[in-house]
């Protein structure tokens, strides 16, 4: 008898040890990425601000927060952040709609062009959205309107950077909704809005919130932005942390300050992580390609065109003016002087910056798309244990620390065998894949969330091994999650400024930190390369997402 049970038991616990095996196997190489590439640098830089003597001094964290302006900081820090993420959900779900739902003339084109302002440097935003309403800028010419002495420019300028972000995370989800759920409500007498409502946002519910929490995390540690258009009246905790590092050169203050930041981030992500998960299961996908139509009827076209007069004023406007400003020297000066090394800014010539950020970039989104992957598909196993599931959270963090703090910390922490990065190239993708990374795996749990695990039970029954399982069930399903994540990856990491600025070398600048370099020089030619650069910056990156527009869209293959 006890034979039998062990010869009956056997087979049942094999899966159990395999499905074990196979999610720490799928943990295990991001796990050590965050905790060598983030939680060790990050360590290293907040231990060395509250060390003196070998002490700890953790009376300095009462201390500082007892300041007056520390607090007053930490609470606009908190405010602006709610108030644009709620500004940039109102503004950006009916473009999400439109990108998911309706069928027009150059929508691929319009939407990778979307996405370019999401990976402009912030200091360029920052400049063009002063020359829009700051002294002298078009609305104070036109009407007499300023906006830079008040909150609003730092709100429109952080709804300009995420609009993307909801457009693409909501805008995919969105697209694979199948609509004939809602139309069967509409058929049983509920008003069209009351069908959205209760069939169609409870199903978006993941991605909305996804969305929120990257824009909520992006402008509560914002920094160009605030710095430029803030002044001395506005100030974020990420501007008063490079205030104090490289200003004061108050590395306690800056610690502190850091250690605020990342417990904030951390509870805002333990809620998030609570109740979304419930909900990103039982979605009924289909293929996009059967859901988008032209518009039909007054009001969709009212609301197709409403979107279209939107991103004009609030995305194209702001780059149209850099674009102006490149070619206000005769004989296209700027972009000629953008070959040569003369101006003593850089020790190559600044064109050199392109194929540097083009080469990083590419680096590392591979690195992204490959840990982002792995923790994706392990945060979706069913049999995923507590840690794997808390690990969902963890992997945020990136997005809500201090890229200062992240940049100085690789300095000082990988600068000895065995792992002496300082003058390696692997450096920079290393840093910009940590940002990469949370896009990868937010933009794919809500897919790999809803693939029925039925599906995956029935393969393993009939004998395949875990890789064949996720290559023919799960990729042939996600793999338009997948691209998305990887053109967010691409986006971020040429655009990533905030730790490439301290570990990019001199010879090999990437294109933010060139830009970086002009506009911190005084100089009618330093600017105008400046503009120049970031007009370059926009074309590579529109070409770039309009490739990935058409991948994206190519059936073949497709379920």
């Amino acid at each position: 008898m006890d034979l039998a049970r062990t010869e009956v038991a056997a087979p049942a616990s094999a899966p159990r040890k395999r499905g074990a095996a196979v999610r720490l196997g799928l943990i295990a190489v991001p796990v050590a990425f965050f905790a060598v590439f983030f939680a060790y640098p990050v360590a290293a830089i907040v231990s060395r601000g509250l060390k003196v003597d070998g002490a700890w001094q953790f009376g300095r964290l009462w201390d500082v927060f007892g300041e007056s302006d520390i607090r007053h900081v930490l609470w606009f820090t908190t405010w602006q952040a709610f108030a644009s993420t709620a500004l940039t959900l109102l503004i950006a779900l009916p473009g999400a709609y439109v990108f998911a739902r309706f069928d027009f003339p150059g929508k691929q084109v319009l939407r990778a062009v979307v996405t370019v302002p999401f990976v402009l440097p912030t200091v360029v935003v920052g400049t063009a959205f002063l020359a829009l309403v700051g002294r002298g800028g078009l609305l104070d010419e036109l009407w007499g309107v300023r906006l830079d002495t008040t909150v609003w420019a730092i709100l429109l300028a952080h709804v300009f950077f995420n609009y993307a972000v909801v457009v693409r995370t909501v805008g995919g989800l969105w697209a694979q909704l199948d609509p004939r759920q809602e139309e069967a409500a509409r058929m049983l007498g509920a008003s069209p809005l009351k069908a959205w409502r209760q069939v169609t946002l409870p199903a978006l519910a993941p991605a909305v919130a996804a969305a929120a929490l990257m824009v909520f995390l992006f402008t509560f540690t914002s920094f160009g932005v605030v710095q430029i258009l803030g002044g001395p009246t506005f100030s974020t905790l990420e501007v008063e942390i490079y205030r104090q590092t490289s200003e004061i050169f108050d590395l306690s203050t800056a610690a502190v300050l850091t250690i605020i930041q990342f417990l904030a981030v951390a509870a805002i992500l333990a809620v998030h992580a609570g109740t979304v998960r419930r909900r990103e299961s039982a979605l009924r996908l289909v293929d996009a390609s059967v859901t988008a139509r032209r518009p039909r009827g007054a009001g969709q076209w009212a609301l197709l065109a409403g979107v279209l007069a939107v991103i004009v004023v609030l995305l194209l406007l702001p780059l149209a003016v850099l674009v102006q400003r490149s070619f206000d020297a005769p004989d296209f000066g700027y972009y000629r002087a953008l070959t040569s090394a003369d101006g003593g800014v850089f020790l190559v010539a600044p064109i050199e910056a392109i194929g540097n950020s083009l080469q990083y970039a590419v680096v590392a989104t591979l690195i992204a798309v490959v840990i982002g992957g792995l923790a994706a598909a392990a945060l979706t196993r069913r049999d995923a244990g507590r840690f794997v599931r808390g690990f969902d959270a963890l992997l945020m963090l990136p997005l809500g620390v201090s890229a200062v703090t992240v940049g100085f910390g690789f300095l000082i922490a990988l600068d000895e065998p065995p792992l002496d990065l300082r003058a390696s190239w692997i450096l920079v993708p290393l840093a910009q894949a940590l940002v990469g990374v949370p896009f990868v795996v937010r933009t794919m749990l809500p897919v790999l969330r809803a693939v029925d695990q039925r599906l995956r039970e029935a393969a393993s029954v009939l004998g395949a091994s875990p890789w064949r399982v996720w290559r023919e069930v799960d990729l042939p399903m996600v793999r338009r999650a997948l691209l998305i994540a990887a053109g967010f990856a691409f986006a971020v990491s040429l655009g990533e400024f905030g730790a490439t600025v301290f570990i990019a070398r001199p010879d090999n600048p990437t294109l933010p930190v060139a830009v970086a370099r002009l506009l911190g020089r005084a100089g009618e030619l330093n600017y105008g390369q400046a503009m120049a650069l970031s007009t370059v910056l926009m074309v590579v990156c529109a070409v770039a997402l309009l490739v990935l527009e058409r991948l994206r869209t190519d059936r073949t293959g497709e379920f």
